[in-house]
């Protein structure tokens, strides 16, 4: 028998069709046309990474304080989010997480453990929730209030990239690797570049190495503002000229 396929067979189909599956994705290249942060900003997200998270800033208490969910970024922890979540905090939000540990991409039971998660805090608060997203938990947070506007007060997205071809960023690939599905085949039914029946602002970076700019601005029919902030896409989840940004919207009467 031959050793390489007796090794295969004590491997369950399933485990052999991943593997197989992530190695394709691993092969994949950038596609001809789409565009991507260069190089040198996508370097100088590293140094965002060692200086690690922002501590403490002083804020003016909220005109109208509401509950307010945070959703991570890809492959983060809530922790990263924890500066902005104080700062919330302290000008008077009520102010959660989502609840889910580390962000590792869509499944249905993720999805839907959130949906009823936001449900919750909405009908407990008497106030439908602002979701504030950060990159990829930007993408929950636009499809959310687009399926439940009436749970929804308005959505904030920082460096998500809901607009355009879903490559057209740094780390679609390693995207792919770990959740072990396209880019553009999500395990849930989703339309993320439709705007939500809800105020929707996307907070984008000319200086962000992850994700394309253009990608995270949206255009006017998907979003109703879109707000440039000169940061990394690291630094969108804790710095303070960001939390300063989103508190400011969080203000704003629409």
């Amino acid at each position: 028998m031959d050793p390489l396929n007796e090794d295969q067979d004590q491997f369950p189909g399933s485990l052999r069709a991943a593997i197989a599956r992530r190695a394709a994705f691993a092969r994949e290249q950038h596609p001809e046309g789409v565009g991507k942060p260069p190089l040198q900003l996508m370097l100088a997200e590293l140094r965002s990474l060692y200086r690690g998270g922002h501590r403490g800033q002083a804020v003016r208490a909220a005109a109208n304080p509401m509950p307010v969910m945070l959703l991570p970024g890809f492959g983060s922890h809530p922790r990263r989010m924890q500066p902005m979540a104080d700062a919330l905090g302290a000008a008077g939000h009520h102010v959660y997480g989502w609840g889910l540990g580390f962000n590792f991409g869509p499944s249905e039971r993720n999805f839907s453990y959130l949906m009823r998660r936001v449900a919750v805090i909405a009908r407990e608060s008497w106030h439908p929730v602002a979701l504030v997203g950060w990159s990829l938990g930007g993408l929950f947070a636009r499809e959310i209030a687009r399926r439940e506007p009436q749970m929804v007060a308005k959505v904030i997205t920082m460096g998500t990239p809901f607009s355009g071809d879903p490559r057209a960023n740094n780390a679609w690939k390693a995207y792919q690797m770990v959740t072990g599905h396209s880019v553009d085949r999500p395990p849930i039914d989703c339309d993320f570049s439709a705007k939500p029946a809800v105020p929707t602002v996307a907070l984008w970076s000319p200086r962000d190495g992850i994700i394309q700019p253009r990608a995270a601005a949206g255009w006017p029919h998907e979003r109703d503002r879109a707000v440039a902030i000169r940061c990394s896409h690291l630094d969108f989840s804790s710095s303070p000229k960001v939390v300063a940004e989103v508190l400011r919207q969080l203000d704003v009467k629409e």
